[in-house]
């Protein structure tokens, strides 16, 4: 890494630790997004006549605030209102729900499940064997998702308010490095492509690739993660996840939404709710392919 990247690096670590432990917090949304805008992406933000896919995501941030999001990127609450659109046979049974590390009753969970944070991401612990599981990292992992408030870094609204809890999911595998994770882009209420996730437990050998809704890969990628080799089978049963995206996508009635899904073993089960993927500053490679996304998301009048 030559001198002038490892600056750049340098400045959006510093920027994001100082934006984590609420020294940002004395800025106004739209100014504080402003800033990050420019230092994460190295590009003015232009709100007034935003055209790329990212500045329309931070448009949509200051603009479309429904208090219903509120509930839809909350873990947790997010079961129930897919399971009330498409269905319960759709949702991972949840084992338990806590506000504390503490409170957990290990011993009612099985040997096989999955700790996560209800309002925030990455705050995840995978138990394979509940009897290698060491519970202090565990715990100091979680506490430090509990203590994160996850608004701070993005001002992501809908979680402004998610109340930090900690539940427990059936374990699920579905024979890859870890569970592939179907991730629909949908604008007004259909799904348009897809980008595939795989090995997100482990960020640096994870990988993530842009596919049409045949399974074609797309001629943009993020430059922030390795991607797959090329196009990709999609299940069997595919058609029917992209439908169950696109009926949530309608209930949710916005411009965009991303909605994810796992298919373990021929089974569809939801994954979760976004609205401002990767907060709106996706790394696109080429970088033109921001615009012609962008194109897709149509703005209502502020």
């Amino acid at each position: 890494m030559n001198k002038l990247a490892r600056m750049l690096v340098d400045k959006k670590f510093r920027f994001s630790i100082i934006a984590k432990y609420g020294g940002y917090d004395w800025m106004s949304d739209e100014a504080y997004l402003k800033r990050a805008y420019a230092i994460k992406t190295g590009r003015k933000l232009d709100l007034d006549n935003p055209s790329s896919f990212n500045e329309k995501i931070q448009w949509l941030k200051l603009h479309d605030r429904k208090p219903e999001y509120t509930m839809m990127v909350d873990k947790y609450e997010a079961k129930g209102f897919a399971s009330s659109v498409i269905g319960k046979e759709y949702i991972i049974p949840t084992l338990g729900v806590w506000e504390k590390f503490d409170d957990i009753d290990f011993d009612s969970l099985p040997n096989q499940f999955v700790l996560k944070c209800t309002h925030d991401s990455g705050g995840l612990v995978i138990v394979r064997d509940k009897s290698k599981l060491d519970k202090e990292v565990a715990k100091n992992k979680i506490q430090k998702s509990l203590n994160h408030n996850y608004f701070r870094g993005g001002r992501e609204w809908p979680y402004k308010n998610v109340k930090p809890r900690i539940i427990a999911e059936v374990y699920m595998d579905d024979g890859h490095n870890g569970l592939r994770d179907y991730k629909f882009f949908t604008f007004n209420g259909e799904a348009q492509f897809i980008y595939l996730s795989e090995g997100l437990e482990h960020h640096p050998t994870a990988k993530i690739s842009f596919f049409d809704l045949n399974g074609k890969m797309l001629p943009f990628k993020r430059n922030d993660y390795a991607g797959f080799d090329g196009d990709v089978e999609l299940p069997d049963n595919f058609e029917e996840m992209r439908m169950l995206s696109n009926k949530l996508s309608k209930e949710i009635n916005c411009p965009f939404v991303r909605i994810d899904f796992y298919n373990v073993r021929g089974h569809i089960y939801f994954s979760e709710i976004t609205f401002s993927p990767n907060s709106g500053m996706i790394p696109f490679s080429p970088p033109e392919w921001d615009e012609k996304i962008g194109e897709l998301i149509s703005l209502p009048i502020k």
